[in-house]
């Protein structure tokens, strides 16, 4: 039978207004109906009366995480939210900002995950996750406060993590996911590595094989005493753009960028490796081969304990394109293992078929460009092999505090100064086009392109 065209529209019509509206606020309660004048008091409540369609709109205010309302205990895992249903959005409601605040759950010897997401189709914006614990003091106490396990088609959007002793965002499983205009910030496991806090990254993606298509676009994360973003045992191509890390490897107590302590390995994009120190080889060859080339784009890494953007013992190239780097330790290292195989992984070798495109850089603390064999990689127009000079002069702002302004109201990115070109630079206009729009004759280098 084929739909007439008025049957048809009937039929959508009756379909969009099909999906619900439901509320969860702070003061809310799991007896009510989950209405806007009484709202429920948890998401997983929520997602027990959801369908797939609805909408869990979550009202702002703090919501204190208790132990009893966690949802799942498994191996060594405690999982406090645990969301499985397909198809469901969960927005913050309006203009309002709900806070999670899981500072009261300490389960000992777990590792505390705070939302943990296993369906497909689902979307969450505009919430704050603080004070997530870390509890095993003995060996890795990596707590997570968003971990993707399966999830496909996962939209993360404008969420703040923060002062938690957890990594941000955590990808193990799942395929076209997005982490967009989100904030990972001041996490500071201060169990891990004899108070080190190695295991707090800001954005961590270790997918297997065929977890094609995640994205992370417009993400900062800076003050996280590990790395800010790492993909150390992906085994699919992991795309970055328009992300900014900063002053990662460190922790604050006042949380400003001018009195840190050093921690953890304090990488900005730590871009693939394998886990070069593991020792089941055969586990890394068969999850984990072929080897993905991840790309890196438009990006900005500053202040970092280590290098800014670091391939990390990663046994092929990736794609470094239009990356600004500022006063990391080193500002590129390009640093590959030599071959995935029982003899050849695990010995270093200089950065072999790395493409890297007009990418700029300025006051590395040892080096701007390190562990790299040139004649092996594709070179186009960077300013470490170009005949042009950079210094302060170039920059209209070398401010780092620039970077942790407010966003904007769509919760994108702030227009900022901080290592945009002056209109004198010598640095605009000779970069090479490889199809990204650009205004004069050619591209700029680095990540933001002059009105010319």
């Amino acid at each position: 039978m084929k739909f007439q065209p008025v049957i048809l529209l009937l039929f959508l019509s009756s379909f969009s207004i099909s999906a619900s509206n439901i509320y969860v606020a702070p003061n809310g309660d799991d007896t009510n109906n989950g209405s806007i004048n009484k709202p429920l008091e948890t998401i997983k409540k929520a997602q027990d009366i959801a369908k797939q369609g609805d909408t869990v709109f979550i009202r702002g205010g703090r919501y204190i995480m208790r132990e009893n309302q966690i949802a799942k205990y498994y191996r060594i895992w405690a999982y406090v939210t645990e969301l499985h249903k397909n198809g469901i959005n969960y927005y913050a409601y309006k203009d309002e900002q709900p806070i999670f605040d899981f500072s009261n759950i300490k389960v000992p010897k777990k590792r505390i995950i705070a939302f943990y997401i296993k369906g497909e189709n689902i979307h969450i914006k505009g919430i704050d996750i603080t004070g997530v614990q870390a509890t095993i003091k003995v060996g890795n106490s990596q707590s997570e406060c968003i971990k993707i396990e399966g999830g496909n088609n996962i939209t993360i959007e404008t969420v703040n993590m923060y002062d938690n002793m957890a990594i941000g965002v955590y990808i193990t499983k799942g395929k076209d996911n997005l982490i967009l205009n989100c904030d990972a910030y001041r996490n500071y496991d201060h169990l891990n590595r004899n108070g080190y806090g190695g295991n707090a990254d800001g954005f961590g993606v270790h997918v297997k094989n065929g977890d094609t298509g995640n994205v992370l676009r417009g993400c900062r994360a800076w003050l996280n005493s590990d790395d800010g973003f790492d993909t150390i045992s992906s085994g699919e191509p992991v795309l970055i753009d328009n992300c900014w890390a900063f002053y990662n490897g460190f922790s604050s107590d006042d949380g400003t960028l001018e009195n840190v302590t050093s921690r953890g390995d304090g990488n900005g994009f730590k871009i693939g490796g394998y886990g070069k120190d593991r020792s089941d080889f055969n586990e890394i060859m068969f999850k984990y081969a072929p080897i993905p080339r991840n790309t890196i784009k438009f990006s900005i890494a500053a202040g970092n304990k280590q290098s800014g953007f670091y391939a990390n013992h990663h046994l092929e190239g990736n794609n470094w394109i239009n990356n600004s780097a500022y006063a990391n330790k080193r500002n590129y290292n390009m640093l590959n293992c030599k071959a995935l195989n029982p003899q050849e992984y695990g010995v270093d070798i200089p950065g072999k078929d790395h493409h890297l495109v007009n990418n700029l850089g300025l006051s590395a603390d040892t080096e701007e460009l390190s562990n790299i064999d040139k004649d092996n990689c594709i070179l186009r127009n960077n300013y470490f092999d170009l005949s042009v000079t950079v210094d302060a002069n170039d920059f209209i702002s070398l401010n780092v505090n620039e970077l942790i302004l407010p966003r904007k109201k769509d919760g994108s990115l702030p227009d900022i100064n901080f290592l945009k070109l002056k209109s004198s630079s010598d640095l605009i206009d000779v970069g090479y086009d490889i199809g990204f729009p650009f205004n004069g004759k050619a591209p700029d280098l680095g990540a933001f392109e002059s009105k010319n």
